[in-house]
C-alpha cells in the first residue's frame, strides 16, 4: 500500500496549514539598479546604443513593474547612460509610480497620442541608431517603432536579457526557494485527500485553497491533474475524471512569490502498483539523477538531457523522441518566467554556470497507458548541482 496517500480530507488539510513563516526578503532597489548597469554592460559588448523593454518578466526584472502585456505599449527604454526612460500611458500614473522601484524619467502618451513616436523620439535625443529589443516583446510594437524610425537597427536582444536573467542572485534563489518548498508541502496534503471518485477539479480547487493559505501570490500559477490514461498526455487531456483504485496519479502545479515560479510534478498510483508502473517509476527517477549528476560547471545544457536519454534508451526506450520515452526536453529554465533560457535540450549549447536555474523532468510516456513525471529543480553552485527540492522517494512513498 503506498504511504501518505489517502486517509485525509480537504477540510483537514486546510486547517493544519500556517502561513510559511521563513519568507525571502523581496529583491532591493540596489540589486535592480545592478541590473541596469549588467545591461549596460553587455550593451556594450553587443554594440547597442540603448535597450527597450516591454511589460511582463523582464520589465519586473529591470525596474519592479509588475504589469503583464497588454495592446498597450508599456516600455523601459535604457539609454547608455542616465537614467532609463519609462514610456506608458498617461492615465496609469499613479499606479505607475506606486510599482516603480528604480528611479526613471516618465515620458507618458493619451490615448489619441502614438507611443513609438516617444520611443523613436527619445532615441533622436540621444544619438542611439542601434536599438536591441525585448525578445518577448510583441511584433506588433517592434513594427511600429520600425515605422516610426525606418532609419533605426533594430536588433536582438537577448544577449543583453537572457545575459542578465539566466543567472540567479542569492536573493533571486532564496525566493525560487520559498516558492519551490510552499508547493511541495501542497503537493503532500494533496496526496493526503485522495479518495476514489475525488474529481480532478477538486484536486485543483484544493491546491489552489492550500497554496493561498501557505502565503502564495494569487495561489496557483497553473495546475494539471490527471489520472490514469491522461497521464500518458504530457499536459493532459479535458475533462474532469474521478479517481479510481490502481490509477497513476500525475499532479504538476506551482506557484509564485515576488514574481518567482515553482513548477513541481509528483507521479504516484492510488492503491497497489503494478509491477510496470513500478519499473517505469523506478526507471524515470534513475534518469532524473543521472541528469542532475550531468550537471557540471563548464558542461553545455545539452548534456544534463543526453545523460538522462541515455538510461532510458539503455532499458529499451526511445530512441530520441520516440515513444514509449521520453517526449520533450528534460528541462528548462525558471525564475521570473515559468519556462526560460537555457534549455536542457539537446542543441542548447550554453555552458552551465553558477546561478543557472532549471527544472529536471525527464517524463516517461507509455502510449494511451499512462505516463511517470517525477519534476524538482535545480540551481548550479560553483562545484556542481543543488536541489532546491529533494526528489520523490519511491512510488509507493512519494513524499518519504
Amino acid at each position: 500500500m503506498t504511504s501518505g496517500i489517502g486517509g485525509s480530507t480537504a477540510a483537514q488539510e486546510l486547517a493544519a496549514i500556517a502561513p510559511w513563516a521563513d519568507r525571502a526578503a523581496p529583491i532591493a532597489t540596489t540589486e535592480r539598479e545592478a541590473r541596469i548597469e549588467k545591461a549596460r554592460r553587455l550593451m556594450r559588448a553587443n554594440r547597442a546604443d540603448a535597450l527597450l523593454i516591454g511589460a511582463g518578466a523582464s520589465l519586473r526584472y529591470f525596474a519592479g513593474i509588475p504589469w503583464g502585456a497588454s495592446e498597450r505599449l508599456v516600455a523601459m527604454l535604457l539609454p547608455m547612460c542616465g537614467k532609463p526612460i519609462v514610456i506608458a500611458p498617461a492615465f496609469e500614473l499613479g499606479t505607475l509610480e506606486a510599482d516603480l522601484e528604480v528611479e526613471v524619467e516618465l515620458r507618458l502618451w493619451e490615448e489619441d497620442e502614438s507611443p513609438s513616436d516617444l520611443v523613436v523620439g527619445a532615441l533622436r535625443e540621444i544619438g542611439a541608431t542601434r536599438l536591441a529589443i525585448d525578445p518577448a516583446m510583441a511584433f506588433l510594437f517592434v513594427d511600429r517603432i520600425r515605422r516610426a524610425g525606418p532609419s533605426l537597427d533594430l536588433v536582438d536582444g537577448s544577449p543583453i536579457v537572457d545575459g542578465c536573467r539566466t543567472y540567479k542572485s542569492a536573493a533571486e534563489l532564496a525566493l525560487l526557494q520559498q516558492a519551490k518548498s510552499m508547493t511541495l508541502e501542497v503537493h503532500r496534503r494533496a496526496a493526503r485527500i485522495l479518495t476514489p471518485g475525488i474529481r480532478a477539479s477538486e484536486v485543483t480547487r484544493f491546491l489552489d485553497e492550500a497554496h493561498r493559505k501557505i502565503g502564495a501570490s494569487g495561489g496557483n500559477s497553473f495546475c494539471i491533474v490527471q489520472f490514469g490514461r491522461a497521464t500518458a498526455f504530457p499536459h493532459g487531456l479535458p475533462g474532469d475524471a474521478a479517481l479510481q483504485e490502481g490509477d497513476v496519479v500525475l499532479i504538476d502545479v506551482g506557484c509564485v512569490i515576488e514574481g518567482y515560479h515553482s513548477d513541481i510534478t509528483r507521479t504516484y498510483v492510488f492503491g497497489d502498483a503494478t509491477d510496470e508502473q513500478r519499473r517505469v517509476w523506478a526507471l524515470e527517477k534513475e534518469a532524473q539523477a543521472a541528469a542532475f549528476d550531468a550537471a557540471r560547471p563548464g558542461l553545455p545544457c545539452e548534456a544534463v538531457d543526453a545523460a538522462a536519454r541515455a538510461v532510458l534508451e539503455e532499458a529499451g526506450f526511445g530512441p530520441d523522441y520516440r515513444l514509449p520515452g521520453l517526449p520533450h526536453r528534460t528541462g528548462h529554465g525558471i525564475g521570473l518566467s515559468i519556462h526560460e533560457p537555457a534549455y536542457l535540450v539537446r542543441g542548447d549549447t550554453t555552458p552551465l554556470a553558477p546561478g543557472m536555474c532549471f527544472s529536471n523532468e525527464p517524463m516517461i510516456v507509455i502510449p494511451d497507458r499512462f505516463g511517470i513525471r517525477l519534476e524538482d529543480h535545480f540551481y548550479m553552485a560553483e562545484d556542481g548541482p543543488r536541489w532546491f527540492t529533494e526528489p520523490s522517494t519511491a512510488i509507493d512513498r512519494p513524499f518519504g
